[in-house]
């Protein structure tokens, strides 16, 4: 592997982020010798500290469905912040951007809005506890909800589940924590079925990622999900954070045809900015309403000093904006599958066997024979050989998180198509044997 070559400043930066800060500010750390300090993005690129050049599908994991400082949102953000830029209170750009979600989420006749997607998830959950008056949930091994202590059960397990008891992900989890939650496999109506029947007494939700990471659902599994969760009387909650706006403009429950009671929402929908949202059926969220202590009935506290945050909604209003013009999700698919068919292309080529995994402006580079259809299937790739690639593309010149998903924006153009083939062509010659 080539050192990225960086200026004396450059290095400066990452010694000073190494003490600072472990050298990381989320879980997506590179190794040393290809890490980079950013500098800005514009569009479909991001600059580092020394001025170097890459075509971003990283897209800050998501949110920047229209590319990096977009002229409408900079402008909306601009703004808002000269009016002010927290109140603890109502504001016309929360009030309007609930409204606007409300208006493309079928599920949605109320919305309350946290900062970030694992609150959503955390608080999405307490809203079906409270609101059932039931106690445990159930999950999907390798369904990432965020990193609430409910979230980090079996989403990142290196080793199968044994179903349905899961596996931490992180040490720091009370292990009462695990005695809440079910684990089933992606995909397998039987065993989700026999779950939710033997414990429907005490399950309050299941909550699923209904594209879970770049996993397709198997025909009817969502439609079953949603028969089985009315029939014993469990809320069914979407984590829309990464396919809210991005699979269509009303999200999974437009591309899949299924509403669940409850979705959370995140990335397309704050422009970039830190805001996130629970959306459901008013009856449910009803339990959050605060005037319901004063009459002495539990609430289910849904509070934050900067919920509804109005620059981040603004941002959000900006986004959705753009994203409600004609042709928008064409493209974004047309983009996409230039991508993946032309890689595809490239690794029969060669003979090297790749599944290219996703739906809509999304994809994940697999390394395998058989294309997997489950957490199992996942772990049985060449995780290694995946992250070799990723770490290829990030070295001549693409911003990408080795071995995860390939994020598309409406900024990415067909001269960054052709360029990233090329990067991809490289890619796979270098981890070719």
């Amino acid at each position: 592997m080539t050192t990225v070559t960086r200026s004396s400043a450059h290095q400066a930066w990452l010694a000073r982020a190494r003490s600072a800060l472990g050298g990381a500010v989320t879980s997506f750390k590179p190794p040393d010798e290809l890490a980079i300090v950013i500098s800005h993005g514009l569009g479909s690129r991001v600059y580092d500290v020394d001025g170097r050049e890459y075509i971003d599908y990283v897209m800050g994991s998501g949110p920047l469905i229209i590319g990096h400082a977009h002229p409408a949102v900079v402008e909306a953000v601009s703004r808002q912040a000269a009016l002010g830029s927290t109140f603890y209170w109502l504001t016309v750009p929360a009030i309007e951007l609930a409204e606007k979600i409300i208006e493309a989420a079928p599920c949605a006749e109320q919305v309350k809005f946290v900062s970030s997607g694992s609150e959503a998830t955390f608080h999405a959950l307490r809203i079906a506890r409270a609101y059932t008056g039931k106690q445990k949930i159930l999950k999907f091994e390798g369904g990432f909800h965020g990193v609430n202590d409910y979230a980090m059960m079996s989403a990142m397990a290196s080793e199968p589940t044994p179903y349905p008891q899961p596996i931490p992900d992180s040490d720091g989890i009370p292990p009462q924590i695990a005695e809440t939650v079910l684990v089933s496999r992606w995909n397998d109506v039987e065993l989700t079925r026999r779950l939710i029947e033997e414990h429907a007494h005490e399950l309050a939700a299941v909550i699923c990622e209904p594209l879970q990471r770049a996993l397709v659902p198997a025909p009817g599994f969502l439609q079953e999900l949603r028969r089985l969760t009315e029939q014993h009387g469990v809320l069914l909650i979407f984590d829309e954070i990464v396919t809210g706006f991005r699979l269509a403009y009303g999200g999974a429950q437009e591309r899949y045809g299924v509403v669940p009671d409850l979705a959370t929402y995140g990335k397309a929908v704050s422009g970039g900015y830190p805001l996130a949202a629970i959306a459901g059926k008013a009856e449910i969220m009803a339990v959050t309403d605060p005037s319901r202590r004063g009459r002495g009935e539990p609430v289910a506290h849904l509070s934050g000093t900067l919920n509804g945050n109005p620059v981040a909604a603004a941002a959000g209003l900006a986004t959705l904006e753009v994203l409600r013009q004609p042709g928008v999700y064409e493209q974004l698919y047309r983009t996409t599958e230039l991508l993946k068919s032309g890689l595809r292309e490239l690794a029969a080529e060669r003979g090297i066997a790749v599944q290219v995994l996703g739906e809509g402006p999304l994809f994940q580079v697999l390394f395998g024979e058989q294309e997997p259809k489950d957490h199992p299937g996942v772990l049985a790739t060449d995780r290694t050989r995946a992250r070799r690639f990723g770490l290829a593309c990030l070295e001549r010149g693409l911003f990408v998180n080795p071995g995860e998903k390939f994020y598309v924006s409406l900024a990415h153009s067909t001269e960054d198509v052709e360029r990233t083939l090329d990067v991809f062509e490289a890619a796979l010659d270098s981890v070719r044997d």
